[in-house]
């Protein structure tokens, strides 16, 4: 969700998805429990002036740089300022036009797009309507192996129309096929350089070749990712204002927060909960909250176990004291998620927030209830077990939260430890599912519209990990995705949500500001999830002149 396509992982040491609206770039108090207040608003301060260079920190190193392959968040963070879309989401969570000069549709059934002209790949060769062609169709190919494959589902034919023009035929409506060419689904790549570069692609071996403000330079494994600066880049207003960049990766979420203290870092995206307060008053930069479409959940895996029974997933979710694991996972910046869509990806129609989530109710906490239920259910001292990883410290509190919660009511919940990598497969690897019944996700949306976080409870669909399948919830997808006006589509959406709630396959958790620390010396970095695919390392320069 991520990439919203997804319900992805939780994968980052971060204060969760938002209770922020900020969707239209006004900056919005919140108070959190234990009194930590904080604002948010999806730009810092803009730059003074230019920096010969900057350092920036990722919670893991990516696994690739293979647009096609990038579902996770420090592939995305690389990629934003080296790759780009045939449309962009901005920091205020609009969506606008990129590579693609405009997109018509001439019936509900058919995409075109037109291309800007005179855009250049970083090796000089200019962009044409056959680079978009082959960079669209890598992610039909089974042998690629893309997990945004499920996006093209209702694709019949992607074909060159002008130098600069490319149509997209459709065998039914898909509203969300479009907006999705904001985020991975719509990246461009040369389409000689796929060809050369073969499997190498995107890895250290292979590198990439696109048209962002930073092209890669090196990529030290293990170590460090470089960018330069594209100095023929074509969006002026978005020209870098840094000669380059640096990524370095540190898993060890106190070694991070050290990192951004001692200044070896100028700044981060997903501040390490635990040291929120830390940096916040620590004098040696600032922590900014922006628009996020994130909600921490826990997703099924296995509809045949204890889990299988509504009663049991409707008790355990009873059974969460949210507000105190708010306190322990998020540092106290947050709320209780009341639905497995965050208020955040609310933000393409945002008239329509208030009354399609805010009024929900908030979510019940019953232990009394909730034993009762699972004596109903007669689950009384079944096992469940849930998945749990050193990835993130989020991802352990938030796991002992659930079991202890879980064993009140009388499930026994286990907790099974896998490697940081294990965690991760469990996402795009069905075999890594095999005997687990819940994990804890951080599901975002790619872009700004929630019926794209709702397209992963589809039949079948790649991000539907537990393979539930509701008939009526499918048929109600279909007419959302129908759907042109923002405002109507909205309103279809609800009714997906009020379905995941009566059902949940999916049981929200929490949700909270995306976050970003930045040193005394740089400035400019939009603060929100925009960054997955906005070019964000471009807009950092120098805090002061």
């Amino acid at each position: 969700m991520r990439t919203p396509r997804t319900i992805a992982l939780l994968a980052c040491t971060v204060a969760l998805a938002a209770a922020a609206t900020a969707c239209s770039g006004a900056t919005a108090p919140r108070t959190a429990g234990g009194g930590a207040g904080y604002r948010t608003t999806p730009t810092s301060p803009p730059a003074q002036g230019p920096l010969d260079s900057f350092t920036w920190s990722l919670y893991a190193e990516p696994y690739t740089l293979d647009y096609s392959l990038a579902y996770d968040y420090p592939p995305n963070t690389v990629l934003a300022n080296v790759c780009e879309q045939l449309l962009r989401v901005t920091p205020d969570l609009r969506i606008e036009p990129g590579l693609a000069l405009k997109y018509t549709r001439p019936d509900p059934r058919t995409l075109v797009y037109t291309l800007r002209s005179g855009v250049k790949f970083h090796d000089g060769t200019t962009m044409t309507a056959d680079d978009v062609v082959a960079s669209l169709e890598r992610h039909t190919n089974p042998a690629v192996g893309s997990p945004w494959g499920s996006v093209f589902k209702n694709v019949d034919a992607i074909e060159k129309t002008g130098p600069l023009e490319v149509t997209i035929r459709l065998s039914k409506p898909d509203i969300l096929l479009n907006e999705l060419m904001a985020a991975s689904p719509g990246t461009i790549e040369s389409a000689a350089f796929l060809a050369k570069a073969g499997k190498d692609y995107g890895t250290p071996k292979g590198k990439v070749n696109c048209t962002g403000p930073y092209a890669l330079d090196s990529w030290d494994q293990g170590d460090s990712i470089t960018l330069r600066k594209n100095a023929a880049y074509w969006d002026r207003s978005l020209a870098a204002k840094s000669a380059s960049v640096k990524f370095t990766f540190i898993e060890d979420a106190a070694a991070r927060a050290n990192a951004f203290l001692s200044g070896t870092a100028d700044g981060g995206y997903m501040v390490p909960s635990a040291s929120l307060a830390q940096l916040r008053t620590g004098g040696k930069g600032t922590v900014l909250f922006g628009p996020n479409t994130a909600a921490a959940n826990l997703a099924v895996l296995d509809f045949h176990g204890p889990l299988g029974d509504l009663k049991v997933r409707k008790a355990l979710s009873m059974a969460l004291d949210r507000k105190n694991i708010v306190k322990a996972a998020a540092g106290g910046v947050g709320v209780p998620a009341k639905a497995p869509a965050a208020r955040g990806a609310w933000a393409l129609a945002p008239q329509k927030t208030a009354a399609l989530y805010d009024t929900l109710p908030e979510p019940v906490y019953d232990v009394a209830a909730a034993k009762k239920l699972v004596q109903e259910a007669g689950a009384t001292g079944r096992r469940i077990t849930l998945v749990t990883s050193s990835l993130a410290p989020e991802i352990s509190v938030v796991a002992n939260a659930v079991q202890a919660a879980g064993r009140q009511i009388g499930l026994d919940v286990q907790l099974k430890a896998v490697a940081p990598e294990a965690y991760s497969s469990i996402f795009v690897d069905p075999n890594a599912r095999a005997g687990l019944d819940l994990v804890i996700t951080n599901g975002y949306d790619n872009t700004p519209d929630p019926l794209e976080f709702y397209q992963y409870l589809r039949t079948g669909d790649f991000g539907n990990y537990g393979k539930w399948s509701n008939a009526e919830y499918d048929a109600a997808f279909d007419r959302a995705n129908a759907e042109p006006d923002p405002d109507a589509r909205a309103e279809r959406t609800a009714d997906l949500q009020r379905i995941a709630l009566r059902e949940l396959p999916i049981i929200p958790v929490y949700e909270a500001p995306y976050s970003v620390f930045l040193g005394r010396r740089a400035t400019g970095a939009p603060t929100g999830i925009a960054q997955l695919y906005y070019p964000w390392a471009a807009t950092i320069g120098a805090a002061k002149r």
